[in-house]
This record gives C-alpha cells, sequence and structure tokens, in this order.
C-alpha cells in the first residue's frame, strides 16, 4: 500500500471517531478497566490473629483493618488515599542584551623612495597615493525578551495504591472524569508516595509524590473545536517555512 493510501486511511478513521460523537456526548471510561480496580479486587491476602478463637473478631486490638486502633492512612495495596493538588505557580523572566562595535582603517602612502611621486602622474585626476585606502565599519544589537506565566490549579482526587515496593514505598494512581453537557474533563494522578508522608485524615499533597505525573485535560466538542484539523497539523510538519 502506497503512502498516500495510509495517510487518507488515517484521516478516515480519525473522521470516523469524531462523526461517532456527533449529537450525544462522550462516553465516560469504565472504572472496571483501569489498573485501580484491579488493586482493589487482588489485595494480598490477610491472615487474621486466633482465627480459631470466637472472641476474637470482637476483639479492640485485632490487625485487621476494621479494628478500631488500626491506622486508617493507606499502606497495602488497594488501599484509598485523598491527592491533594493545590499549583500555584509563577514564573517572570526577562533578559536583555547589547552589543554595539566600530571599526576605522585609514592608509595611505606619501613618501616611499619616490615612487608615489613618480606614479603620481599616472594616476587618472584626483586620485592620490596621500589616501590610499579609508575603511570604516560599525554594528549594533541589541535583544529582549520576556515570559510571564502563571499556573494555578486546585483539585482533589482519590487515588488507589497499586503496588507496595520492596523499601515500603507505595504507587499511586488515580483518575477521575467529569462529563459536563457535551464537554469530559479528565484528571489523572500518579507516582510514588512514602507512607510516613501521608497525614492522619488520609491524604497527601501533591509536592510530596515522587515522580509525579498529573494530567488534566479533556475530550468533546469544545476540546475538539480548539484542536487545529489533520490537514493543517501535517501540513505545520511538513513545510519549512
Amino acid at each position: 500500500m502506497k503512502p498516500i493510501h495510509l495517510l487518507c486511511l488515517a484521516l478516515a478513521l480519525g473522521a470516523c471517531s469524531r462523526a461517532a460523537n456527533i449529537g450525544r456526548p462522550p462516553q465516560l471510561t469504565s472504572p472496571r478497566e483501569g489498573e485501580e480496580f484491579i488493586a482493589m479486587t487482588n489485595p494480598p491476602l490477610e491472615i487474621p490473629v486466633d482465627s480459631g478463637r470466637p472472641e476474637a473478631a470482637a476483639s479492640l486490638w485485632a490487625g485487621t483493618t476494621s479494628s478500631l486502633i488500626t491506622d486508617r492512612r493507606a499502606a497495602t495495596r488497594g488501599d484509598i488515599l485523598t491527592v491533594v493538588i493545590q499549583i500555584d505557580d509563577r514564573a517572570e523572566i526577562s533578559n536583555s542584551s547589547g552589543r554595539s562595535r566600530a571599526a576605522g582603517d585609514k592608509m595611505s602612502m606619501p613618501q616611499m623612495a619616490g615612487i608615489p611621486q613618480r606614479l603620481a602622474n599616472k594616476l587618472p585626476d584626483g586620485a592620490s597615493f596621500d589616501n590610499l585606502a579609508d575603511a570604516k565599519s560599525s554594528s549594533t544589537y541589541k535583544g529582549s525578551g520576556n515570559i510571564s506565566r502563571r499556573d494555578k490549579l486546585t483539585l482533589r482526587v482519590a487515588a488507589t495504591v497499586t503496588d507496595r515496593l520492596p523499601n515500603g514505598t507505595l504507587q499511586i494512581e488515580g483518575t477521575q472524569e467529569v462529563r459536563v453537557n457535551y464537554e469530559l474533563r479528565e484528571l489523572t494522578v500518579s507516582g510514588f508516595v512514602r507512607p510516613g508522608d501521608i497525614d492522619r485524615n488520609n491524604e497527601i499533597a501533591y509536592d510530596r509524590i515522587a515522580g509525579a505525573r498529573i494530567s488534566y485535560g479533556g475530550r468533546g466538542q469544545i476540546t475538539d473545536v480548539q484542536q487545529p484539523r489533520y490537514g493543517q497539523q501535517i501540513a505545520d510538519i511538513l513545510l519549512p517555512y
């Protein structure tokens, strides 16, 4: 199959995916398809203490998660904790540079063993060895740049412990989807946390997540209109100007 045929096929498939959402909102992703559901349905085996004694089930000192004295913070695979995302970053960069250079050269040859005088008669009118060469040059450069950026995002999302590493660090992953009319907003967060950084409310701040991957975007009619068409994107890549 020729490359042009592959390109036409890709464009046709993209158009079909857009046409599937005409007149209806985007579909939500099933919560049973993610890694979170797998972690919650396959927790590590919990062996109760003194399982042969009936009174052990009513003891306040039981080691299970339903115990009144057990730490309610996430600690094992399948546990849920809350990630607090409060991003308020601001960056301002201003640079300026200037450069200026000037040069001048002048050369004359009034005396050189009488040669200039002998050749003066043969020179055209107005020509003289007194001003043999005179050159001047100058250059000036000025540049300035200014960057001002501010990102502000305040969100809370529930994440699930998907794995516990050998050193005790917890790997977490959380997803959230909110559909408003014909626009679907998606929030995903993942990374690694230390159990000691989880507070007593079973919450952790985003800046305490190592290898944090936070994505907040969406899909739907508004996002589709804001994106350039496929043809324009291809043209931007291929055209050298």
